[in-house]
């Protein structure tokens, strides 16, 4: 595999290339960013197509050539990578419920956006009507899911998600993910400490510029 001076990551600004970009911050390690997503065509999209033929945002060149995607494993692998960034909790079941929270992100919440992002691609809706009726379904779904995670991922004693003591992989993720499809105006209604708590993640010092850069004021 080619060998470079650090990591590649494709993304787009407003996109969940910004868990990884915060968690390379992190990390503390060299890496280029590469404008690049499936609404943007041009060079930069041309570029991640030749690395990952999906064209998926985030995509994460790794400095052996290693090709990463899924932002729930391109984070659990940063995170053991750099044990020191404070991504992965060091205490054993502390990890295990932040990897758990990982991927209950990436499978349940991030499925339901897609389908009201893009509803034509996983059934049939013949007239707007039907479209915007399953719109509406899969965000009911989707603030449920996000009710139920909120209820089952309680802070550690640090106060946060996923971290020990400073926002970690999951609360990256989990503060990302929250941002679409009207997820956080729900959640500051039916589950407000939750709420706060996202507020914080992107407000703490080391991550706020990533967060001003991509959601700008």
């Amino acid at each position: 595999m080619k060998m470079n001076d650090g990591y590649t990551l494709y993304g787009s600004r407003g996109s969940g290339s910004a868990a990884i970009e915060a968690a390379l911050v992190a990390c503390g390690v060299p890496w280029r960013q590469v404008n690049a997503s499936s609404w943007e065509p041009g060079p930069g999209f041309d570029e991640l197509r030749r690395v990952n033929p999906l064209g998926q945002i985030p995509t994460l060149v790794l400095p052996d050539g290693t090709v990463l995607t899924e932002s729930a494993a391109i984070l659990i692998h940063l995170g053991l990578e750099h044990p020191h960034a404070g991504l992965l909790p060091q205490q054993p079941s502390a990890r295990a419920r932040a990897i758990r929270g990982l991927v209950y992100v990436a499978a349940n919440c991030y499925a339901a956006i897609g389908l009201i992002d893009y509803p034509e691609r996983f059934c049939d809706v013949p007239d707007e009507a039907a479209r915007k009726r399953t719109i509406a379904v899969a965000r009911k779904c989707l603030h449920g899911l996000w009710d139920v995670f909120a209820d089952t991922t309680p802070p550690s004693a640090g106060g946060w998600l996923g971290g020990d003591d400073r926002p970690g992989a999951l609360d990256l993720l989990a503060c990302v993910v929250s941002k679409w499809s009207g997820a956080r105006a729900h959640l500051k209604s039916s589950r407000p400490t939750f709420f706060a708590l996202l507020q914080r993640v992107e407000q703490h010092p080391s991550f706020k510029p990533v967060f001003d850069a991509h959601w700008p004021a």
